[in-house]
């Protein structure tokens, strides 16, 4: 799950390399991902009201749910 949306927000931002992803789990069926990217790039990974950001959110779910998990997205501005 991190690898997909690192290699979402990679092709996404103008500065690849100021992707950031950290993961957590704060219980077994939960796994949280905080993204965060430079502040030149925040408004592209989040994109027109929010829509881009809502879409990884989507497909992330979707991942987590083949794995019986629950997937949260946070990014960090």
């Amino acid at each position: 799950m991190k690898e997909f949306i690192e290699f979402i927000a990679r092709h996404l931002v103008d500065n690849p390399d100021g992707v950031e992803i950290q993961e957590t789990s704060p219980d077994e069926k939960t796994v949280e991902l905080t993204l965060k990217v430079g502040t030149e790039d925040i408004g592209k990974v989040i994109g027109k009201q929010g829509k881009t950001a809502q879409a990884m959110r989507t497909l992330l779910t979707a991942i987590a749910a083949k794995d019986g998990k629950r997937a949260i997205l946070k990014i960090l501005d």
